[in-house]
């Protein structure tokens, strides 16, 4: 099969899309990614990059990625709009030329669709110019999403908003969507005939350390010497960055109890003023490291710590991070309600306590702290094995091309 992937953010920037776009390469289908320039999460494009331009390069020397200009995201909302916008527009401008030159026709446009949902504007371009079926993988969900967060709190702007995104879902031929619970908000907006399952997934060999690192030695030294609990990825405002601090205030009783938190976002600079005003000694802010430092991080930790704002939205929504925690092999503690902790608790790889509950997540890391060796190590495993049943990266892409067979027979049927 060949395969037109569209997404606005792609290696390097650090997304489960860049190890799904090897996994159907190396299964025998031929990708290509149309994308933008790196610039997340700092905000600034990476280096090597430049915002204007176009640029053509190989992805693991097989993949071809064509790269429209791009807006890096900045600092604050007014950025993060235009970077949108940005991608909207230059891909409209953008893609279809880079079309011209590529050949072959192709079988699917598949859309990865992380917030912001526009991503999936140019794809429904080329899919008309293509005449490729069109498939949106819906990692987030618009509307809803801008209400949380109170990213736009105008009832206006959000009914535009929702028209917008039926107008999107209708123009899609099938729409996959990361959490079984997404399905009734979808339905909102789209038929349920075009819904369809599809989990995050992850490769669980890519897990393994190597000597060579850049993480600090003196870091290492400090997971190795306590016990250290790992939040990883984004540190954004969906992600109740006051639970961990509101935890870590309660645990100030063991000294042998470490937060450490990795990553980057809008959020870090008041994690870094609530350190320092609350003398949070157990809390180590280390900055972000690629996605292939991840398991120097996580073979040295004790847990895995994830956590979302109250809301119904975040309610329906599995964080990214779970599968790769579940991959892991290590016990998570999870502030969260609805599917999040529904995976932890069917897994039985950790404990929950409910979304923005400070006092339940420090009670839930100390039962982790006192537990035995052994048994922490039993609910890592437990972990592994849920994982390897349903997000294993291998057998969910061997799924997705017998899923995107499967529609376009379907729509070769109704063509006939």
């Amino acid at each position: 099969m060949k395969i037109l992937l569209v997404t606005q953010y792609f290696w390097p920037e650090t997304f489960i899309v860049n190890d799904l776009a090897k996994t159907l390469v190396a299964q025998g289908h031929e990708v290509q990614v149309f994308t933008g320039k790196p610039n997340y999460p700092e905000g600034q494009i990476f280096a090597g990059y430049t915002a204007h331009g176009c640029d053509r390069e190989l992805y693991a020397n097989q993949i071809p990625v064509f790269r429209a200009p791009l807006r890096p995201r900045g600092r604050g909302a007014i950025g993060l709009v235009l970077n949108y916008l940005s991608f909207v527009i230059n891909g409209i401008r953008f893609f279809p030329k880079a079309l011209q030159t590529e050949g072959t026709p192709y079988d699917v446009i598949f859309v990865f669709a992380p917030s912001p949902i526009l991503s999936a504007l140019p794809a429904i371009l080329l899919k008309w110019k293509t005449k490729a079926h069109l498939a949106v993988w819906v990692q987030d969900l618009w509307p809803e999403s801008l209400r949380a967060t109170g990213f736009v709190k105008n009832r206006f702007a959000l009914w535009c908003v929702g028209v917008l995104v039926r107008a999107l879902y209708g123009c899609s031929d099938t729409l996959l969507i990361q959490s079984r619970a997404f399905k009734a908000s979808v339905m909102r907006y789209a038929n349920a005939e075009k819904i369809i399952y599809y989990p995050n997934c992850y490769v669980q060999s890519g897990f393994q350390t190597t000597a060579k690192t850049q993480v600090p030695a003196e870091l290492l030294a400090l997971m190795e010497q306590n016990f250290c609990l790992v939040f990883a990825g984004n540190l954004g405002t969906a992600q109740s960055l006051e639970t961990l601090v509101d935890a870590a205030t309660r645990l100030k009783h063991l000294p042998k109890c470490k937060l450490i938190i990795v990553g980057a976002g809008s959020m870090y600079a008041w994690l870094e003023a609530q350190k320092a005003a609350l003398d949070l000694d157990n809390m180590h802010l280390v900055g972000r490291f690629p996605s292939d430092e991840m398991p120097q991080f996580f073979s040295r930790a004790a847990g895995l710590l994830v956590t979302l704002r109250k809301s119904e939205v975040f309610s329906l929504t599995i964080p990214s991070k779970l599968q790769a925690y579940l991959a892991a092999g290590r016990p998570i503690i999870a502030a969260l309600d609805g599917e999040g902790a529904r995976i932890v608790e069917e897994a039985g790889a950790g404990f929950c306590c409910a979304a923005e509950d400070g006092v339940g997540l420090a009670r839930a890391i100390e039962k982790l702290f006192h537990m035995p060796a052994v048994e922490r190590t039993q609910l890592g495993g437990f972990g592994q094995s849920y994982f390897a049943e349903n997000f294993d990266m291998n057998s969910q892409g061997r799924r997705l091309i017998e899923i995107l067979e499967g529609r376009i027979a379907q729509d070769r049927e109704v063509d006939r």
